[in-house]
C-alpha cells in the first residue's frame, strides 16, 4: 500500500510542477508583452521621426539624406532624370478629370502638405511593369489648377494651368531608384513651351503640355512586397521651397525646389496618392490575391476631414487593382483611406 508520506510528496511535486508551468506562462506572457510594448514604442518613434523630417524642410534647394534617429538633413550629390509621367486630364479652365479609377482627397482650404502610406499590405508577392519586376512609381499628385497671373506671365503666357507631382520611381533610369518633383504647365494650344529653364514639350489633342523635373536624388529600390515600410510626402511652401520626402523605414531622402517653379502653393486643394506604373502611362501589375490599403493624410491647417472624391485622380499611370470604398477622418491628422485589391 502506498504510504501517506509518499502520496504527500507526489502531490507536493505535482503542485510545484503546475506552479512552475504557471510561472513560465506568466514569464512568457510578460516577455511577449514587453516585446509588444517595445515594438509599439519603436513604431511610434519612427512615425514621429517621419513627421519631423517632413515638417523640417531641408535648409536649401537640392538633394538630401537622413538616417534615423538623426533629424539633420545631410546634403547629397544630385542626379538627373528623364522620367515623364502621363497626365490624364482634360485641358479646361475649371476642373480636372481623373483617370477614372482613383480617389482624391479634397481640402476646404489650401493644402499645405500631404503624406501617403500603405498601412496594410497583404498577399503581394510580385509586381511588374511591362515584364520588369519591381518597376513602379509612388505618386503624390496635386490637382490641376489655374496658375496665378504673375506665375503664368513670368513664362510669357496670359494664362496657364499648373500640376505638380511628388515622385518616387523604383527603377526608371538604368535600374536606379530616384526621388524628385515633376512640374507641368498646360498652355494655350498655339503657344510654345519656354525655351530656357529645362522645359520639354508634350502635346496631345487634349492639351498643350510643358514639363520639367527637379533635381533627383538617387535612392534605394524597394520591392513592391515591402510597400508597408514606405511613405511619400509633399510640401508646398509659398515664398519658400516645395519638398518631396521619401522614407523607407529608418532612411529618408528629400529634394527641394523653389515654389516659384509653378506657384502650386496657391492652388493646391486636391491630392492623389497611389502606386502605379513607372511612367509614360504604363501599368503596375500585381500578382493575383494582392490587397493594398492606401492612406493619404492632408494638411490645410484645420482639423476638418477631407472629402473623398471618386474619379478625380490626375495621373495617366495605372495599376491592375480594383478600388474598394473610401473613408475619411478629421482630427490632428485628417485623411482619406481605401483598399484596392484583385
Amino acid at each position: 500500500m502506498q504510504s501517506k508520506n509518499t502520496f504527500g510528496i507526489r502531490r507536493i511535486a505535482k503542485i510545484a510542477s503546475v506552479a512552475a508551468l504557471v510561472g513560465a506562462g506568466s514569464f512568457l506572457a510578460a516577455t511577449a508583452s514587453a516585446s509588444d510594448i517595445a515594438a509599439d514604442a519603436q513604431n511610434q518613434a519612427l512615425k514621429s521621426w517621419h513627421e519631423t523630417m517632413k515638417q523640417m524642410a531641408p535648409p536649401t534647394t537640392g538633394c538630401f539624406h537622413a538616417q534615423y534617429p538623426s533629424v539633420i538633413w545631410e546634403q547629397m550629390a544630385c542626379s538627373t532624370t528623364n522620367y515623364r509621367s502621363e497626365p490624364h486630364v482634360k485641358f479646361s479652365t475649371a476642373e480636372t478629370v481623373g483617370n477614372g479609377n482613383d480617389y482624391a482627397a479634397a481640402t476646404s482650404g489650401i493644402t499645405k502638405s500631404a503624406t501617403g502610406s500603405f498601412p496594410v499590405v497583404t498577399g503581394v508577392t510580385s509586381e511588374n511593369d511591362g515584364g520588369t519586376a519591381n518597376s513602379y512609381t509612388l505618386q503624390l499628385n496635386t490637382n490641376l489648377g489655374n496658375g496665378t497671373s504673375a506665375e503664368c506671365a513670368s513664362y510669357g503666357y496670359s494664362s496657364c494651368q499648373v500640376w505638380e507631382q511628388y515622385i518616387y520611381s523604383s527603377s526608371y533610369v538604368g535600374g536606379v531608384a530616384q526621388v524628385f518633383i515633376q512640374n507641368w504647365m498646360f498652355i494655350p494650344s498655339r503657344s510654345r513651351c519656354p525655351r530656357t529653364g529645362g522645359w520639354s514639350s508634350y502635346k496631345t489633342s487634349s492639351y498643350n503640355g510643358c514639363y520639367k523635373n527637379s533635381a533627383a536624388v538617387n535612392s534605394v529600390l524597394v520591392p513592391a512586397s515591402q510597400l508597408g515600410s514606405l511613405k511619400l510626402a509633399g510640401v508646398a511652401n509659398a515664398g519658400g521651397n516645395d519638398t518631396v520626402t521619401f522614407t523607407d523605414g529608418t532612411t529618408a531622402y528629400a529634394v527641394s525646389e523653389p515654389d516659384t517653379t509653378l506657384g502650386i502653393s496657391g492652388v493646391w486643394n486636391q491630392s492623389e496618392f497611389n502606386i502605379v506604373g513607372n511612367g509614360g502611362g504604363s501599368a503596375a501589375t500585381f500578382n493575383t490575391g494582392s490587397s493594398v490599403t492606401v492612406n493619404l493624410q492632408v494638411n490645410d491647417g484645420s482639423t476638418n476631414a477631407p472629402s473623398c472624391l471618386a474619379n478625380d485622380g490626375t495621373t495617366g499611370e495605372t495599376n491592375n487593382l480594383n478600388l474598394g470604398s473610401c473613408s475619411t477622418a478629421g482630427g490632428s491628422a485628417p485623411y482619406i483611406q481605401f483598399t484596392e485589391s484583385n
